[in-house]
């Protein structure tokens, strides 16, 4: 090999290990510098309003076991006529087991039983003392999602052709990752559903930029740097709080069964281009987007009531009912009946929250 061609690799290789050094310089200099207003951030919990249901007598009370001996909320809901599946239903941050009725009279009215449940610290369920629940998911989510699946196969009444999983934001990300891994989900249905990694980048460069005068370097930044910055704040948040934070992002490339996930086209935390991020990386050929126009962060139901339900009705039938039956039904939307809560109510559930355990058991 000539020298000059011995010199040219010495050299790329030089000035690579430089821009390697200045690189990882420069994240753990805004990672050291910032942690904890990061953490901070990423532990900030939303205020928006969060739907509470009333009771419907007609459901079946349900009581479960965790696997590490908690006892969970759920209520399971019988579909009108020939029973057509099986929904699991995974509620957003906050809400309890009878909001789901908003969402699923449609399924129901088609003949789709729907089990909601109640994670750990929400609702009537149990309460960890050791976990503070943020919107992002965790273990800890996952194992309660696991439980409810394992129960729904436990049930004298199982289905043996499986389940379809419908969940809202945070029950949405616990749907995919339960598809991802559980050959039990047929079909996943999600409205606001997001990954930790993919909406805290957006987020890391908007704070940064709040922070820092230098417009132009920021812009060329690329975002893997905003997001190892972010990730200092995140593993340093999950150590804080003795959990495992998950990545909805890279479950998402695992599920091969048919995925249609909704979001609001208003939505202001959870952005579309977020949204659109975690759509694709849904590897499975069989898949849908719908941007609902108008719509804010789980609100698609009150916008577009009527196409709403039919979507989703129409969706289950393709893709988990009985194809041997295909009765006409009119899409029912759902007034909200459901109480909600003010913002202060929010706050005051946040400062009431259980402390965090600062180290691992």
């Amino acid at each position: 090999m000539p020298d000059w061609c011995w010199f040219l690799i010495v050299s790329l290789a030089a000035l690579t290990g430089l821009a390697a050094a200045v690189y990882y310089g420069a994240v753990y200099h805004y990672r050291h510098k910032f942690l904890e207003q990061i953490v901070r951030i990423f532990e900030e919990k939303p205020l928006f309003v969060i739907p509470r249901g009333i009771p419907n007598p007609d459901a079946e009370d349900v009581r479960f076991r965790t696997t590490n001996g908690l006892t969970l909320s759920g209520c399971y809901l019988k579909g009108i006529g020939r029973r057509r599946g099986v929904l699991l239903f995974g509620l957003e941050f906050g809400s309890d087991r009878w909001s789901s009725v908003q969402y699923c009279e449609s399924l129901r009215q088609a003949g789709y039983d729907v089990f909601a449940y109640e994670p750990r610290n929400q609702g009537e369920s149990d309460r960890d003392p050791t976990y503070a629940p943020l919107q992002w998911v965790t273990d800890r989510d996952l194992d309660d999602a696991r439980s409810a699946v394992k129960y729904l196969k436990s049930r004298p009444d199982a289905d043996s052709r499986g389940l379809g999983v419908f969940g809202i934001s945070k029950g949405g990300c616990l749907a995919i990752l339960l598809a991802a891994e559980d050959p039990t989900i047929r079909c996943v249905v999600t409205d606001g559903a997001y990954d930790t990694y993919l909406t805290m980048v957006p987020y890391m460069r908007r704070w940064v930029s709040i922070y820092s005068p230098r417009k132009k370097l920021q812009s060329i930044c690329p975002n893997c740097f905003y997001g190892a910055i972010g990730m200092g704040g995140i593993h340093e948040a999950a150590k804080r709080r003795n959990v495992e934070f998950l990545w909805v992002g890279t479950g998402a490339r695992s599920v091969t069964v048919p995925v249609f996930m909704i979001h609001g086209e208003a939505d202001t935390y959870i952005k579309p281009v977020m949204a659109k991020a975690l759509f694709s990386r849904v590897r499975t050929p069989e898949k849908q987007f719908w941007l609902v126009p108008k719509a804010r962060h789980n609100q698609a139901p009150q916008v577009a009531p009527l196409e709403y339900h039919k979507r989703l009705v129409d969706f289950f039938d393709d893709h988990l009912g009985d194809i041997m039956i295909r009765t006409t039904h009119k899409p029912v939307a759902v007034p909200v009946e459901s109480q909600t809560t003010t913002k202060e109510q929010v706050v005051a559930e946040v400062a009431s929250a259980p402390a965090p355990r600062l180290t691992r058991a």
